[in-house]
């Protein structure tokens, strides 16, 4: 017997919940089905792959071996079968895409919005990753699209340019009322900063133009989440740095420019090289084309 995609189902589903009782119950059938495709999937192999001893039921070396391979294939399977889907007239099929976390505040929400009213019946599946777990999730398959920033760090990356991201000096509206035309680094040094930590890249760039200026403004508060620092400058007299269009989605803030302006970093869409490239991707791809043009 060669054996089919349906017995490497069942062997990862054995293994994962170590007892065929769960397994079954995941996979809808009854446990003495269960057990004998298992039974039959060892004799075509020619080896025990679970040992049954004992009140948990494990891979045995044969086992472990096999199904490291045998997940391979099912996943091989389920992207040939993703291929076949989403080269119809996308009325159904997967859009896996992710960005960092600068974009989420202003980005992600119209895009996928306008993506969502043209193809309703497309699933979207949305990361908000670092540049470097981004761009090997893109290599490995795990994700279609990437919004980040040029240049690629990974070879195997292609960067398609969409545009160029200014950051402001943003603050709430409700605590100044009085906003000047611009705001200088020395005129930073007055103002009690609220920036995101030293794990965001932003907060590189930004230690950078200051360093650059010679300054050392007052960072009152550092935290690890867009949102939060969204939340924390809109209810007090913080104020913080950050991408200028996060101010057109948050109305209680407003952006001051910065003179001289900080260097500006280009916004690209990222994708692998090679492979393939599905119909949601694609029409996904001319979304975002349009929604930052």
């Amino acid at each position: 017997m060669t054996p089919e995609l349906r017995h490497l189902r069942y062997l990862a589903a054995v293994a994962e919940h170590g007892n065929f009782t769960r397994a079954a119950e995941e996979l809808h059938i009854s446990q003495p089905t269960l057990s004998h495709q298992i039974k039959q999937l060892e004799r075509a192999v020619g080896a025990v792959l679970l040992d049954r001893a004992g009140r948990s039921v494990r891979l045995t070396d044969a086992g472990a071996a096999y199904l490291a391979h045998a997940r391979r294939a099912v996943d091989e399977v389920a992207a040939a079968q993703r291929a076949v889907h989403d080269v119809t007239d996308l009325s159904r099929g997967l859009l896996r895409f992710a960005a960092t976390p600068t974009f989420t505040p202003y980005l992600v929400g119209p895009l996928v919005a306008r993506f969502r009213a043209r193809y309703p019946g497309i699933a979207v599946e949305f990361g908000e990753l670092s540049q470097d777990a981004m761009e090997s999730e893109l290599l490995d398959d795990r994700l279609d699209l990437g919004i980040a920033f040029a240049p690629p760090r990974l070879p195997g990356i292609t960067a398609e340019a969409l545009y160029e991201e200014t950051l402001a000096a943003v603050l709430g509206i409700a605590a100044h009322p009085a906003l000047p035309e611009a705001m200088t680094p020395d005129d930073l040094v007055g103002h009690d900063l609220a920036l995101l930590n030293s794990t965001f890249a932003t907060r590189h760039h930004i230690d950078s133009y200051l360093h650059d200026h010679g300054v050392s403004p007052r960072i009152a508060v550092e935290v690890d989440s867009i949102q939060a620092l969204l939340e924390v400058v809109s209810a007090s007299d913080l104020m913080t740095i950050l991408p200028e269009a996060v101010t057109d989605t948050h109305p209680p803030l407003a952006r001051i420019p910065l003179r001289p302006t900080m260097s500006r970093r280009t916004v690209t869409l990222l994708h692998p090289a090679e492979g393939h490239r599905s119909a949601a991707a694609t029409a996904f791809a001319e979304s975002v084309r349009e929604q930052t043009r």
